[in-house]
């Protein structure tokens, strides 16, 4: 048995701090006193007494979706996540390659769409520093990828090589390929690049794992289980970290649902969920990717997208899936009891993935089985009340609602009126009764949580000087940690063990630095993680 008091802190309770609270009883990982120091002693005689120093305690943050082993193969290859526009993604491509002659390809990603004019990166700016070997670098939301002319070479593409039908080349007036792939057309590529070995999927898993306990976040949705988007299937690695022991975080994974396949793959994925669980690890959700992202006009819109004269174009977007098979699909997990998990992004994929839980509710009844899309940045009015309805969450990304330059430069000049003020409504979702749940998306984006709320709350990145994005979509500090913790416990069927601070629920808890809750709401951003708990154990401390 072992025994923990937390004393000396100020502890959360549902939207405000408790005053009769400073200290945390636990015992084997689970709250078992809430109260003053003095009166909790009794219940854990044998604890390992801390001092939190005042310290400001919330519930471990849980991350509803997010790709921690792309993350970590990114951050232990050619990282360019941190770099600070185009130069800076130059040198840090020069200095990877320089250090590693020996190696076949150059790989990694992250770079940002806004450091590029009209978002398009080129194959000769890579030639410059890498002309030797091909070069793969991904973006940060993984819809696009940048290459250069060795790659291309290698890879047979030419001004003669049609657009797959799910994705595009980047080309010049000429027809010829410039070094930029969207969606599909990355494949062209990425099937040519070498698989990271089975020691490197299980080292990024540990490097994601320990960055993400450093930021408060103590359990997660793998949003992508399997072979999708070049990312390797992480399935043994989880299973045989959670044998080890090393696997600290509490974790779901979404199994990916292959789009080039039907119904065919179902039995497949209910076998691997079985293994899954006969190891002790959650695989019961299923993760359809339905469109695309607005910055390559691939995003599935009801609308159609404008041309740089601000005139529509014959362009809605992509439909990975038609919508009458993705409501046949989805009625069929739904059927099998997974939890179906949907990037929709676009109005258009949220009305259809809306329409596809309809049509498994009305066919297989209610299950229970948590289903929520993933996004979300333009939901049509009338879709709002759906999610109640259809007890579909709202799985969020907040760090995205902010004028930043990718939004202002290549996202609202290029869709409609109507849709530039449906741009992440998370208030309009809350108000009209839906449960919603907070992501990162990381790599895509930071996975800080304290970035998340400070943008969820102010609808501004931090240290920026935008305008606020549609600020009555903003969010209470109350409501954003909500969706940080008990939001994101429900889509991950954990609600009754974690995601709240009480008697009987896991001790995952994060330590900050400063009063979140009632600091200038400005100033949320500067806040820090200084603990870290999972289950009463230690894994990050500053």
């Amino acid at each position: 048995m072992t025994e923990l008091l937390l004393a000396n802190a100020q502890v959360y309770g549902d939207g405000a701090w408790q005053p009769d609270v400073d200290a945390i009883a636990v015992r084997d990982g689970v709250i078992v006193g809430l109260g003053p120091s003095a009166e909790l002693t009794g219940l854990v005689p044998s604890a390992d007494v801390v001092d939190l120093d005042r310290g400001w305690v919330l519930p471990g943050f849980q991350d509803a979706h997010i790709h921690p082993v792309q993350a970590g193969l990114e951050m232990n290859a050619c990282n360019l996540a941190d770099g600070d526009g185009l130069d800076d993604y130059v040198a840090t491509v020069a200095a990877y390659a320089l250090a590693r002659p020996e190696a076949e390809w150059i790989v990694g990603g992250g770079w940002s769409m806004d450091a590029f004019p009209g978002g398009v990166p080129t194959a000769a700016v890579l030639d410059r520093v890498v002309s030797d070997r091909p070069v793969f670098l991904p973006n940060r939301d993984h819809h696009s990828a940048w290459v250069n002319t060795a790659a291309l070479e290698l890879a047979g593409i030419t001004a003669t090589t049609p657009d797959p039908a799910d994705g595009r080349i980047e080309r010049n007036d000429r027809g010829e390929p410039t070094g930029a792939l969207h969606e599909g057309a990355m494949e062209l590529v990425r099937r040519h690049v070498p698989r990271p070995s089975d020691d490197d999927i299980a080292r990024a898993l540990q490097t994601a794992q320990a960055h993400l306990h450093s930021l408060g976040i103590t359990g997660w949705q793998d949003a992508l289980v399997g072979e999708g988007l070049g990312m390797p299937d992480a399935l043994n690695t989880y299973l045989a970290a959670h044998r080890a022991g090393t696997l600290t975080a509490k974790v779901v994974g979404a199994l990916w649902w292959d789009r080039e396949r039907g119904d065919e793959q179902i039995a497949e994925l209910v076998e691997r969920r079985a293994r899954a669980a006969a190891a002790g690890f959650d695989a019961g959700s299923v993760k359809i990717m339905q469109d695309g992202v607005c910055e390559t006009f691939t995003a599935a819109v009801v609308e159609p997208y404008l041309d740089r004269h601000g005139h529509p174009t014959d362009n809605h977007g992509l439909s990975f899936i038609e919508a009458a098979d993705l409501a046949h699909y989805v009625q069929l997990l739904d059927a099998a009891d997974f939890q179906v998990h949907i990037h929709a992004l676009g109005d258009r994929a949220v009305a259809d993935s809306l329409d596809a839980i309809e049509h498994a509710v009305t066919v297989n009844g209610r299950r229970g089985n948590r289903h929520h899309l993933a996004h979300l940045q333009i939901v049509r009015p009338e879709d709002l009340p759906r999610f109640a309805e259809l007890d579909v969450t709202a799985n969020v990304q907040p760090l995205w609602a902010c004028l930043d330059d990718q939004m202002a430069d290549l996202t609202l000049p290029f869709v409609s009126a109507a849709a530039r003020e449906q741009q992440y409504v998370f208030r309009s979702l809350v108000d009209a009764g839906a449960r919603v749940a907070f992501g990162s998306d990381w790599p895509v984006s930071s996975p800080d949580p304290i970035l998340g709320i400070h943008v969820a709350v102010n609808r501004v990145a931090a240290g920026s000087d935008a305008e606020p994005l549609l600020a009555a979509e903003g969010l209470t500090v109350g409501e954003a940690i909500k969706a940080y913790t008990r939001g994101s416990a429900f889509v991950s069927r954990r609600e009754s063990t974690s995601g709240s601070i009480a008697v009987d629920m896991a001790a995952d808890l994060a330590v900050l630095d400063a009063d979140i809750l009632s600091i200038d709401s400005r100033q949320i951003a500067a806040v820090r993680v200084t603990r870290t708990y999972v289950a009463g154990r230690l894994v990050h401390a500053v």
